[in-house]
């Protein structure tokens, strides 16, 4: 028997500090279920901004599938930089190339591509973006 999908949400939240608001508010969920099962998935990763993608149904109840964390914060944080900069040109950080591996392994599960090179071209885009450099190997 299939439920009847009202609504389709995407959102970023505080991983294991999700709290009812307006924000969930537009979800059309139960928000303090929501919050509990959300918060109990992502304890450990406090801390950290987790997409997430919330289906409600016509009878109240919900299901999500909790998603990796952005590539962008993951760069920041590799970088020890707070923000990325306004111009490409402009550096602000660097990351190695053990560190670009690592971020392109986490993110590869939810990229569009199939292996970890194609991943790590896909994350290195990001970091020239943010004005952030890639040290050679």
């Amino acid at each position: 028997m299939n439920k009847k999908i009202v609504k389709v949400v995407k959102m970023e939240l505080p991983g294991g500090e999700a709290h009812p608001g307006p924000k969930l508010a537009s979800a059309g969920v139960v928000m303090a279920k929501f919050c509990t099962d959300f918060n109990a998935k992502t304890a450990d990763r406090k801390g950290e901004i987790v997409p997430v993608i919330i289906t409600a149904y016509e009878d109240k109840s919900h299901s999500f599938v909790i998603k990796t964390s952005p590539v962008a914060t993951k760069i920041l944080k590799a970088a020890g930089v707070e923000k990325g900069s306004g111009n490409p040109k402009n550096i602000v950080g660097h990351i190695s190339q053990a560190q670009l591996t690592e971020i392109a392994q986490y993110k590869l599960v939810d990229l569009n591509c199939t292996d970890i090179e194609a991943a790590k071209k896909v994350v290195a885009g990001s970091c020239r973006q943010m004005g952030i450099a890639v040290d050679a190997k």
